[in-house]
């Protein structure tokens, strides 16, 4: 499926399938054909698994548009927990973390996709002393996955989009990129998603579909993701948004909370269809 130019994929985890067999059948359900897959489960399988579970989604026409990797040991309870928890920037997991992200682009090499996004934490502010570590232990990743034609997608939310340009110009590396996420602006307080999307423009290479309703509280609570379409983004602004800035690559509908996710998966679908047809 196309909307205005973009393939449209959904999130693997959003479904929360049992099976690579079972997520393609959900994916079809919805009329899609692509999703983004979540690469963590296959880490410790071993490669004949891997290839059992690929072989499901290969014969089922389902086209894989990015990897994804996150990390036991990260708690999403709180803001201030993920922000000492989160991605590569504790210094005590990051060893163990590095060798699974590589790990992990290995197998994204492997089935022939080229991007992995992550989150890599909060980035220290640029006159931190942890900033320069931060800064060379992108490098050292995006070097690895250079090695395997795999770019390295930091996902937007926690700092501000001025922040992040300033953190992927110090990084200076080709395969780093952005995995944008408009929600995730507003859930974390980090600034209005559109404005976001004209600053980090030339560097976004991979797009979640997620809305949100920012908190009375930015920065210190959490705010309320809902269903794309009925929260604060504002659809047809997005698409407007990346028409602009040129980027024309894959939309992927993720949803992390309610309990009827392919109905919410639908509503995605048919609120992109009706803020395309506005433009």
């Amino acid at each position: 499926m196309k909307i205005a130019g973009h393939d449209i994929a959904v999130c693997s985890w959003s479904l929360r399938a049992a099976s690579c067999a079972q997520l393609a059948d959900m994916v079809h359900s919805v009329g899609l054909e692509h999703v983004q897959l979540a690469i963590g489960p296959l880490v410790g399988m071993d490669p004949a698994a891997v290839s059992r579970e690929l072989a499901s989604l290969k014969s089922a026409g389902i086209a894989i548009t990015a990897g994804m990797i996150g990390f036991d040991g990260e708690d999403y309870s709180t803001i201030a927990s993920i922000r000492k928890t989160g991605g590569f920037v504790p210094d005590g997991t990051w060893p163990q973390r590095r060798e699974i992200a590589i790990r992990a682009a290995r197998i994204t090499a492997d089935l022939g996709v080229r991007m992995l996004s992550v989150h890599v934490g909060f980035v220290p502010p640029s006159d931190d002393p942890r900033y320069p570590s931060l800064v060379e232990r992108m490098r050292e990743l995006a070097g690895a996955m250079a090695d395997f034609g795999v770019d390295l997608l930091m996902e937007t939310g926690q700092e501000a989009a001025g922040e992040l340009l300033q953190f992927l110009n110090d990084v200076s590396m080709p395969n780093v990129g952005i995995n944008f996420d408009p929600a995730n602006m507003i859930l974390y307080g980090a600034g209005h998603p559109i404005d976001a999307v004209r600053t980090l423009g030339r560097h976004i290479r991979h797009v979640h579909v997620k809305d949100a309703v920012a908190s009375d509280q930015p920065q210190v609570k959490w705010g309320e993701e809902v269903p794309f379409g009925t929260g604060q983004v504002g659809a047809a602004a997005l698409l407007r948004a990346f028409r602009e800035v040129g980027y024309t690559g894959p939309l992927a509908i993720e949803r992390e909370a309610g309990d009827n996710r392919l109905a919410d998966v639908r509503t995605a679908i048919e609120s992109l269809r009706k803020a395309a047809a506005s433009l």
